[in-house]
């Protein structure tokens, strides 16, 4: 099963909106996140809904960020974009007719809803101001050489 990374995806290019001091189009967004143009527009459109982003079109336009970091959330960015699924897990079979697999599902049911609900309320703790301070020091803690914002 492929894994949903448009969370972190998201979670990177907010990062990067924050760090930049002007408009950044789909297209610069896109290249960060190693994807296109149309993607980009489809889940910041999400976070544009939910008033975490502005969007401008024509010269000079682009994405910008709409609040201050530490007023979002990861779990609010998780919501604005349709609450991906979190667990790659699942049960075999939803309705089984064998006791013993009803057993097991759910036993399982109960972990995952547990684990998703430890989760999300992780996701809730963590601004990204939080974020963004983490990046600021790893940055300042890297020789001055190496200090490309953008790759190891």
């Amino acid at each position: 099963m492929k894994r949903d990374s448009r969370l972190s995806g998201v979670l990177h290019v907010l990062l990067h909106m924050a760090e930049a001091d002007a408009p950044m189009t789909s297209e610069q967004l896109a290249k960060a996140m190693q994807t296109n143009a149309v993607v980009v527009r489809r889940i910041l459109g999400g976070l544009r809904d939910a008033g975490f982003v502005h969007s401008e079109k024509g010269h000079g336009g682009g994405w910008t960020l709409a609040r201050d970091l530490s007023k979002i959330t990861m779990r609010d960015v998780y919501d604005a974009i349709g609450r991906p699924r979190l667990m790659a897990m699942g049960n075999r079979t939803e309705a089984p007719g064998c006791l013993v697999e009803q057993a097991v599902n759910a036993a399982l049911d109960t972990g995952f809803r547990e684990a998703e609900a430890l989760l999300l309320a992780r996701f809730g703790d963590v601004t990204l101001a939080a974020l963004a301070a983490d990046f600021q020091a790893r940055l300042a803690a890297r020789p001055p050489h190496t200090k490309d914002r953008h790759h190891g």
